[in-house]
């Protein structure tokens, strides 16, 4: 299954990217860099690349020969070693651990022990004598221990030090964390910038993968990938003929992935069915479906014999499974369970 966020860091040596729709944000922030907050609080959906918003910030601050606007020169040695993934003055946090052969294998929190290290490392004088810079992201996945640790950096930031908080969900952050740093939206791009972006990166059918992905280019780039489509095209079909759909042999396609991707494909299976509930919401109200438009007319056609007080019970059973995917599962069980309640939406 794709990953479809910008959770996953990636490769060391890869310079940050500024997104052509995240460069005004980027200049705006940068024009000011003399009076820029110390605590940055960077919020947005899910992969439209705030994350790489907060590596091009770093590495303009970090820079030793800014450019007028603020951007990095990309020229200095400040700037090679972060396109290197090797500044001493940066410091990434992340839901990963690295082993002693920089294999980097996500994990599901942030732990404290990883913002007590940046704590020390942010007391430490600077390397370049330019400034240094923290990224944590995303940060409501720091545990509460983590938040709490994080606080005391917050509350009183060591000279010339940068904190960049990048996050999905703000709503999940500490009150207290949130108050202490200035915040940052960003906002998805307009349909034409995304889709002349997907397609300068390859995309095909670059409107349909948008509207799958609430308009993220970043996450309509992962979703594109052919095994993924061909996998929801298989489970939307099913769908759209809930009478002649078997529960049992649609959840078997998530057995038959390997053991260590199932709840991958679960997770992508409940995202398919939110989408859908979500589509079919919408036409009971009037309007069109915007998440599944290569779907559009069965969607249209099936709006008519659901009940709409049903489906909303059903979407939030949907919302309450996808809470639980942390915890063990059968993934293939609860798969065959939301579609037999699935299919009783239409009895």
């Amino acid at each position: 299954m794709a990953d479809a966020d910008d959770d996953v860091p990636p490769p060391a040596a890869q310079p940050p990217v500024l997104h052509p729709w995240l460069a005004p944000a980027a200049r705006e922030l940068l024009a000011r860099r003399d009076r820029l907050a110390h605590a940055l609080l960077v919020t947005g959906q899910e992969g439209i690349g705030k994350r790489d918003l907060a590596r091009v910030l770093a590495q303009s601050l970090l820079c030793e020969t800014p450019r007028p606007d603020g951007l990095a020169c990309n020229a200095c040695a400040s700037c090679h070693y972060v396109a290197a993934g090797q500044h001493p003055d940066l410091r990434m946090v992340e839901p990963v651990d690295i082993d002693d052969d920089g294999i980097a294998t996500p994990v599901e929190w942030i732990a404290v022990d990883k913002v007590r290290a940046l704590i020390d490392w942010a007391l430490l004088s600077s390397h370049r004598r330019v400034a240094k810079v923290a990224i944590v992201a995303p940060a409501e996945r720091m545990n509460a221990a983590a938040a709490n640790a994080l606080l005391k950096t917050l509350e009183e930031p060591p000279p010339d030090t940068y904190l960049i908080i990048v996050s999905h969900q703000p709503g999940r952050l500490p009150p207290t964390i949130v108050s202490r740093c200035v915040r940052v939206a960003i906002a998805a791009p307009d349909a034409p910038t995304g889709a002349q972006w997907l397609a300068a990166h390859g995309a095909r059918e670059a409107a349909a993968l948008l509207a799958q992905a609430h308009g993220a280019p970043l996450a309509a780039l992962a979703l594109a990938e052919p095994g993924y489509q061909a996998e929801r095209a298989a489970w939307l079909t099913a769908l759209a003929s809930p009478r002649a759909l078997s529960p049992l042999l649609l959840s078997a396609r998530i057995e038959a992935a390997p053991r260590d991707e199932r709840k991958a494909r679960l997770a992508a299976a409940i995202d398919w069915l939110l989408a859908w509930c979500a589509d079919l919401a919408a036409v009971t109200a009037g309007g069109r479906p915007e998440r599944n438009v290569d779907f559009a007319d069965r969607i249209a056609a099936l709006g008519r014999s659901v009940a709409r007080i049903s489906l909303f019970r059903y979407h939030r059973a949907l919302l309450e499974q996808r809470a639980l995917l942390s915890h063990p599962l059968q993934p293939r069980l609860v798969a065959e369970a939301l579609l037999i309640d699935y299919r009783a939406l239409f009895d």
